[in-house]
């Protein structure tokens, strides 16, 4: 099977113009420090992936269908609705899952998705907690895909 082309690749926008945008003012300020987060946890500068996702890191993924394609390795989208955090990697093995259960259980008000963790306000989570969990999926994301 060929190689899939995925909607969502990484660009050169520029992400300071990107972040200029965001909107309301509160969002773009929630923005910034996830972007601060991300950075500590990852070593990796901030990417605009598509239209709207900030990533940090990628990797090549390739399904046993023969589909493959490369995607953020973690990132966030600063919607205006709420903040979408893309965890690729926490749910990876039973024990992993055990500890993002765990911390879940510890962050404050989110919601999930399949490997999306939804907030609202970043002042309605524990934000130690958050750092923890963006760490966890990346360590396991680094496990999975060395490179």
């Amino acid at each position: 099977m060929p190689k899939t082309t995925t909607k969502t690749r990484e660009t050169d926008a520029d992400v300071e113009a990107f972040m200029a945008k965001v909107e309301p003012e509160g969002r773009r300020e929630e923005a910034k420090t996830l972007i601060e987060l991300f950075g500590r946890v990852t070593g990796e500068e901030p990417k605009i992936w598509g239209t709207n996702l900030v990533g940090f890191g990628s990797y090549h993924y390739k399904y046993e269908s023969g589909r493959e394609g490369t995607s953020l390795r973690t990132g966030f989208s600063p919607r205006k609705a709420k903040l979408s955090l893309y965890l690729m990697g926490t749910c990876s093995t039973p024990a992993a899952q055990a500890e993002q259960d765990r911390l879940l259980g510890l962050l404050g008000k989110h919601g999930l998705g399949k490997s999306c963790l939804y907030i609202n306000r970043l002042e309605q989570v524990d934000l130690a907690v958050l750092e923890q969990l963006v760490r966890n999926n990346w360590n396991l994301m680094n496990e999975r895909y060395p490179d």
